[in-house]
């Protein structure tokens, strides 16, 4: 497995892509918070929204279509926290078992939607991810950069993820708790998009990632 991957500065634009290829934004919101304490840490409050909405409405602004979100556990309440955002609700009752649960039912969901080339893959605890990172990872995907893309921030490896559809078929066969991060860092067509944003590398799992969050304010 290699761990070094290129790192490329995404295309100026997505407006005039190379090849136009439809992307799908899944959000990855089932986990248990078992690091969080009792409370699931998706459904903590930043700036007076759950920490998953915020994650929900980057996927939201960006230039992803269709969009779901896997939810498992407190389902109906993660749910609930993405009323209004366009999402389909798809549930995950294996989510206990590891993300790679959840990056089934995402593929499930999406591979069979008319004209998706690709997915991107987001996760429910990371509030801070711009949406312009997002269009960072389509842009560079749509101009032909590689078929499976993270973002980057200062060449170090973060989320978002982008899989081109001929990868659906291996992320519905992965096990554990890594999703396609092994298909990432083994592929030959992998590459990393700077995106200089920082939320990219920021992710909450425990009330101390939290109350850092809290002081580094508003979404980028």
């Amino acid at each position: 497995m290699t761990l070094d991957l290129p790192v490329v500065d995404p295309p100026d634009s997505v407006a005039d892509p190379v090849r136009e290829k439809r992307v799908a934004g899944v959000l990855l919101a089932a986990g248990t918070s078992s690091r969080f304490g009792e409370r699931n840490k998706l459904l903590a409050t930043l700036n007076g929204e759950p920490l998953v909405r915020h994650a929900a409405r980057t996927l939201a602004d960006a230039a992803v279509d269709p969009l779901v979100a896997v939810v498992g556990a407190d389902g109906d309440r993660v749910a609930a926290a993405l009323d209004g955002l366009g999402f389909s609700v798809v549930e995950n009752p294996h989510h206990a078992e590891g993300q790679a649960t959840s990056v089934r039912a995402g593929v499930r969901a999406v591979r069979d939607a008319s004209g998706v080339a690709g997915a991107v893959f987001a996760l429910g605890d990371m509030p801070l991810v711009a949406s312009t990172s997002v269009d960072a990872l389509v842009a560079a995907y749509r101009a032909n950069e590689a078929t499976a893309l993270a973002a980057a921030y200062d060449g170090e490896r973060g989320n978002p993820v982008l899989f081109d559809s001929r990868y659906f078929g291996v992320l519905s066969d992965v096990d554990g708790d890594v999703g396609g991060r092994d298909i990432l860092l083994s592929g030959g067509d992998s590459v990393l998009v700077e995106t200089g944003d920082p939320g990219v590398r920021r992710d909450v799992d425990t009330r101390t990632d939290l109350d850092r969050v809290r002081e580094w304010g508003t979404r980028f």
